[in-house]
């Protein structure tokens, strides 16, 4: 009998274990995961376009298909591409965390540029549009583009996330990264099949809808969608730019250059604390990710030259073969 009960103490122990390294997992999959805001906030942003055009009936199946793109970038290729750097070349997840950086400011700062006249953005590319008479072909050819945009968003989101874990088993990062993976894919795809479909069920709501508020709340949701939509681009360039200049300020902090950081942290906590206690916390925040946000935008403007002549074209002409 005493050594059942040692049996099922050790087992105890063991479950409380294994446990806490579930809530370990899950608590820096989260935490990384924020870090991740910016790219997060943009995937989200840029998704819904790819089934913009299409049958209603078609918008979730194509959202599903891209959102196992998603999965399979992620956990067939770029997690064991970062785990192989964590363990043989740790140096090098810094300066590759600073050109994932980079190219959030570009991508926020052609936004920009673009809703500015300063840029012609993506729109010069030739065969950014072509007529496909049959639906099925248009599909793929919308979900692969989806996918290979996804693997550039998920790249960043994952050397992000890689950067933010602490220093670990193999094991414990594997499981986070991959916590990471699936948190990240359910959150933004799942976001985007509600934001893809509300247009819908608002339509349902005011068309069928029983009581008048409900009918009321139904165009409300028709109406608004549009507005709902260029605010969420709006936001996702914004976090873009700030996550991406935070990106290159730490990055140059970590590579020994930790003055802009210091500069940022000295204005932030004057700022902060030139206002009421309550306040000094959240202030010091907004402060750091506006200067952040602007540094993000003026490195942005300086690389579009750079992104729109010379890398962009090589990328298209890789994935237009």
């Amino acid at each position: 009998m005493s050594g059942l009960i040692a049996l099922f103490d050790d087992v105890a122990a063991i479950a409380k274990v294994a446990a806490s390294s579930v809530d370990d997992v899950i608590g820096q999959a989260t935490k990384a995961s924020a870090k991740a805001a910016g790219a997060v906030i943009d995937d989200a942003a840029v998704t819904p376009k790819y089934v913009s055009g299409f049958k209603a009936e078609r918008e979730l199946p194509i959202i599903w298909r891209i959102t196992k793109g998603s999965l399979k970038n992620k956990l067939l290729y770029l997690l064991p591409a970062g785990l192989a750097l964590s363990a043989f070349a740790p140096w090098a997840i810094a300066p590759l965390l600073m050109l994932g950086g980079a190219y959030l400011c570009f991508e926020g700062a052609e936004k920009v540029a673009h809703v500015m006249g300063w840029s012609e953005g993506h729109e010069d590319h030739p065969h950014k549009e072509t007529t496909i008479s049959d639906p099925a072909a248009l599909e793929e050819e919308k979900a692969q583009g989806a996918i290979k945009t996804d693997f550039i968003l998920s790249a960043e989101i994952m050397t992000i996330s890689l950067a933010a874990i602490p220093a670990s088993s193999f094991w414990m990062e594997a499981a986070t990264l991959a916590a990471v993976a699936v948190m990240i894919t359910v959150a933004v795809y799942g976001s985007v099949a509600l934001i893809v479909k509300m247009d819908d069920v608002g339509l349902a709501m005011a068309n069928k809808g029983r009581l008048s508020p409900t009918r009321a709340i139904g165009r409300g949701l028709v109406r608004g969608m549009p507005s709902f939509l260029r605010a969420l681009t709006v936001v996702g360039t914004a976090a873009m730019l700030w996550v991406g200049g935070s990106i290159i300020v730490h990055g140059l902090e970590e590579i020994g250059f930790a003055a802009p950081a210091h500069v940022i942290h000295d204005a932030a906590y004057a700022v902060g604390h030139a206002v009421p206690a309550a306040w000094t916390g959240f202030t010091e925040w907004v402060v750091k990710a506006a200067i952040d946000g602007v540094l993000g935008l003026a490195l942005g403007l300086l690389l579009i030259p750079l992104g729109e002549k010379i890398v962009t074209p090589i990328w298209r002409r890789i994935f237009s073969k």
